[in-house]
């Protein structure tokens, strides 16, 4: 038998955080692919801590992240077999965001990826990879 996709308790909490145009987009998403909502909202804490870690480029409160619903949200492909999450499998995080994205311009929502910040459909011209970062433009 197949394995049903579908989130677990977390991801559906963190996306409920989120505008609902990022709700619709993802809850089609897990449809087709496995995978975790791993940040929805963050607040201040959260943000700066993201900052200095070097996940963001942005402080508190310019982070879509931080907007009441969160207009961004990290979403990360996620495999039934150990180990759930392969932080270091770009090419799985590739496929995911080019999966979203295509799955946004069906369904009409107009998202930008943190695979392809500028959105010239060239992934190796950026200065800053966030593959598992998705928000509305």
């Amino acid at each position: 038998m197949a394995y049903q996709s579908r989130f677990g308790r977390n991801s559906k909490k963190r996306l409920l955080e989120c505008h609902p145009d990022l709700q619709r987009l993802f809850n089609e998403v897990i449809k087709h692919w496995n995978c975790a909502v791993i940040t929805g909202h963050r607040g201040k804490l959260e943000q700066d801590q993201a900052f200095n870690e070097f996940r963001s480029k942005l402080k508190f409160p310019q982070s879509k992240h931080n907007k009441i619903p969160s207009r961004g949200t990290d979403v990360i492909p996620w495999f039934p077999e150990f180990p759930h999450i392969r932080w270091n499998d770009r090419e799985a995080f590739y496929c995911f965001g080019g999966f979203v994205l295509g799955i946004a311009a069906v369904i009409g929502i107009k998202i930008r990826w943190g695979g392809d910040w500028d959105q010239d459909e060239e992934l190796h011209d950026q200065s800053f990879f966030d593959l598992p970062h998705f928000e509305l433009i």
